[in-house]
């Protein structure tokens, strides 16, 4: 790999998670270990527990140090600033403390120059119900309120409200607690100003590329309008190119890390987009606020990548299982609307897939009889390059959760162990942002030990665990123990034994086949609820 004055060695990568759940300091990590980088994180017990923020002066002295001798590092400015997501959404600090901290970066960049950073804020988000697991306490009682007083004052500025709409606000009005609001939008404002003090890094050159990523959005409320702040400040600083403002979140380190392995190979990725319904590029998915086709445009490009409109021309195949209709939840698919039937073709998607494998299956064949053996490396994999696009899932059926009918075409086919890329799990920008970079790094570095660890690990914990197991234990088994989804026994108690045991049954039912199997080396529940698992998994080919 050549990097900065061309000289082959190998390049370091730092990664600052947004937090310390799986999603956000595992997958990032385990991609880049696919390939010849290497990445390198700040302990797991440095990066605070949900509602505790870590301690952000000991994470800006170890990039510091970690910066001596990388290529490139990938930035979570939350975690920096903050603490992590969650605490971006709970913390009293002042503009003048974000300043301060935030001023660190020009420091970094000044005592690494050659340092490339892209780094990643999110808009903080608004969430539609009442709950504060993830919120300020008061969340629980008043959460759909902030929401729809932001929302409709927001609406009425566009359009006139109707007198349903108008009583509604009224009657907000009347019973939000002053305090209350003053401290969600107290809090706002100092988010806020850190997201414009960001693009005046990026103006100076400070960061070199930066994604405001907008979790859990809506058209209209109080993340709408602060978007609409900083799109606003993009365009007045000519930042248009170096800024991206799109739906997603948890995905966006995986997104970066491609966009960065991309840049070091001088390496621009061509995806060719197949959806699997005629109003899949138009649906607006689930938590975000625009049709689906204009966050895949943003997620290629975010990523390093190139849409384009042919097989003929990619590198990259991806498959978008779409709904027909409005996205509807995993949780609910043994029932869905007819629409779900009538109106997307997922068996023509899967047979697009397996005739893309069969030519790439004969191309191979041919290759293998006139030219020397492809090189293995030392687990076994094929590792060699095909001129033949790779082919992933983007599996945005529904939210939260793989579509279990698409598992079944998918073994049926016997393909399940060659797509290059798969994930589905929580939003449509999640999936993509995840299953993106997978596929990019596949058209590159090819079959693995770990790039087959983490295909496991998506069925495992996308199908798996997001759309049968979970399910399962919620509604009874966690209530028996004397528990709830959102308070269980601690990460390692009684349930993640019992999801452990749902997993493994789900593996010897659904993912053994052709030879292949996957072992659980880990499961726990990181934030002791039953929303996300923590899993490392080993795909085996047995003999």
């Amino acid at each position: 790999m050549s990097i900065g004055n061309n000289t082959e060695h190998t390049a370091k990568m730092i990664i600052m998670p947004l937090d310390e759940r799986p999603c956000n300091y595992h997958f990032p990590y385990r991609l880049v270990r696919t390939t010849d980088v290497e990445p390198v994180r700040p302990p797991l017990e440095w990066m605070g527990r949900k509602k505790e923020p870590a301690d952000t002066d000991r994470l800006w002295t170890w990039t510091d140090m970690e910066s001596q001798g990388a290529a490139g590092a990938v930035l979570s400015l939350d975690t920096l600033l903050y603490g992590g997501i969650v605490p971006s959404r709970l913390h009293e600090l002042s503009t003048a403390t974000i300043a301060g901290r935030l001023s660190r970066l020009r420091e970094l960049k000044a005592n690494h120059p050659e340092l490339i950073i892209y780094a990643f804020q999110l808009i903080m988000r608004c969430p539609q119900y009442s709950s504060s697991d993830e919120e300020p306490d008061y969340y629980a009682d008043w959460g759909r309120e902030i929401f729809r007083k932001g929302y409709l004052e927001h609406l009425s500025e566009h359009q006139e409200l109707t007198a349903a709409e108008q009583s509604e606000l009224d009657d907000i009005n009347s019973r939000l607690p002053q305090e209350v609001l003053d401290d969600y939008l107290g809090r706002r404002a100092v988010n806020r100003e850190a997201n414009r003090l960001a693009l005046e890094y990026v103006a100076d050159g400070t960061i070199d590329f930066l994604i405001f990523p907008q979790d859990d959005s809506a058209p209209y409320g109080y993340t709408a309008r602060d978007q609409q702040r900083v799109r606003a400040g993009i365009r007045e600083r000519q930042l248009g190119t170096k800024v991206y403002m799109y739906p997603g979140a948890d995905e966006v380190g995986c997104t970066l890390i491609a966009r960065m392995l991309n840049t070091f190979n001088g390496y621009t990725p061509r995806v060719y987009p197949r959806f699997g319904s005629v109003r899949g590029p138009q649906i607006v998915p689930a938590y975000e606020d625009r049709p689906l086709l204009e966050t895949l445009k943003y997620q290629i490009i975010a990523a390093g990548g190139m849409m384009v409109s042919s097989q003929q021309e990619a590198d990259v195949v991806l498959l978008l299982n779409t709904p027909g209709e409005r996205m509807g939840e995993a949780v609910n698919q043994g029932t869905p609307s007819p629409n779900y039937d009538t109106e997307r073709g997922i068996v023509e998607l899967v047979e697009y897939a397996a005739y893309l494998m069969r030519q790439q299956r004969a191309a191979t064949s041919i290759a293998d009889e006139t030219e020397a053996p492809a090189h293995s490396d030392d687990k076994g994999w094929r590792s060699s390059r095909s001129h033949h696009p790779v082919v992933a899932v983007a599996d945005i059926a529904y939210a939260n959760g793989g579509d279990l009918e698409l598992l079944d075409l998918l073994r049926q086919q016997g393909i399940l162990y060659e797509l290059g890329g798969y994930a589905g799990w929580n939003t449509s920008s999640n999936t993509l942002g995840t299953v993106i970079a997978q596929s990019m790094l596949f058209a590159q570095y090819g079959h693995s030990q770990r790039q087959m660890n983490f295909l496991a690990l998506r069925y495992v914990e996308d199908f798996g665990y997001d759309s049968i197991v979970r399910k399962a234990l919620s509604n009874g088994p966690i209530q028996e123990l004397g528990l709830d989804k959102f308070n269980l026994d601690g990460p390692r108690g009684h349930v993640s034994v019992m999801v452990k045991e749902g997993l493994e049954q789900f593996i010897a039912q659904y993912l053994t086949q052709e030879g292949y199997t996957i072992d659980i080396l880990d499961c726990y529940m990181p934030w002791n609820r039953m929303f996300e698992v923590g899993l490392s998994v080993k795909a085996r080919q047995e003999q």
